[in-house]
């Protein structure tokens, strides 16, 4: 496995590779659950940790990452270790359906998750084994990651994930499933006038009914560059 260093800013740098990087969807993501200073969050599927070290690097105190494959946990400590967030993140390398006694139930402000978003037997599957756990649910399912996070959040904490619009209905039924209400929809389009290829839902443990819809994410204005919300979100780095 070839490992290279790619920016995350001036000060800031993540350790990535052909089998365990990071793309667009977990930037926004990153940017949506918003963290405070002083909440305690988890990152399930966290692959090389990106989500955590942004969440570090706008402030983040206490975090952990959860990640089952062994690689992705290695690159992401070396990222830690990089960057000096020593004692700001904690690697998980377990299976998120069995993180009893790893973890502690009930005790987390905030969960995230960048999920598989295709069910075994839909699509072409790759040959890669890490490729298909991160993109198939061969691991982990929608309903799997609701329920960990409904296990991980104190009541009143917040689930923040990414998926493809087309699974909107899957997602919205496995949060209530687990006590977990939608509060806030997003949706992302490439340009002003294409259909949304990403959505960005954030739930709340025990929260009421009661979900608003917030204006499109576009990635690009009519002139083909990012638009001004974009760059900020990105700040002082560049992603494809």
């Amino acid at each position: 496995m070839m490992e290279r260093t790619d920016s995350l800013g001036i000060e800031n740098k993540i350790v990535v590779s052909d089998e365990h990087t990071f793309g667009t969807d977990a930037v926004l993501l990153a940017y949506f659950s918003k963290i405070r200073k002083s909440e305690k969050a988890v990152d399930l599927c966290s692959g090389c940790g990106v989500i955590p070290l942004l969440w570090c690097k706008g402030g983040a105190n206490e975090t952990v990452a959860v990640e089952i494959q062994e690689k992705a946990c290695t690159q992401l400590k070396k990222s830690i270790e990089l960057n000096g967030f020593e004692g700001k993140i904690k690697v998980v390398n377990h299976d998120l359906r069995e993180l009893k006694g790893v973890l502690p139930f009930a005790s987390y402000d905030l969960v995230s998750v960048n999920p598989p978003y295709k069910p075994v037997g839909t699509g072409i599957e790759s040959s890669s084994e890490s490729d298909r756990i991160a993109r198939f649910e061969t691991m982990c399912t929608i309903e799997d990651v609701s329920g960990c996070a409904s296990k991980l959040l104190r009541f009143g904490g917040r689930f923040c994930l990414c998926h493809r619009p087309e699974r909107l209905s899957d997602i919205i039924c496995a949060l209530r499933g687990h006590k977990l209400e939608p509060k806030k929809i997003r949706f992302v389009s490439k340009r002003p006038d294409s259909e949304p290829w990403l959505v960005l839902i954030e739930s709340r443990l025990g929260g009421k009914p009661g979900v608003r819809i917030e204006p499109p994410l576009v990635m690009y204005g009519e002139n083909g560059e990012y638009t001004d919300e974009i760059k900020m979100m990105f700040g002082d780095y560049y992603i494809d």
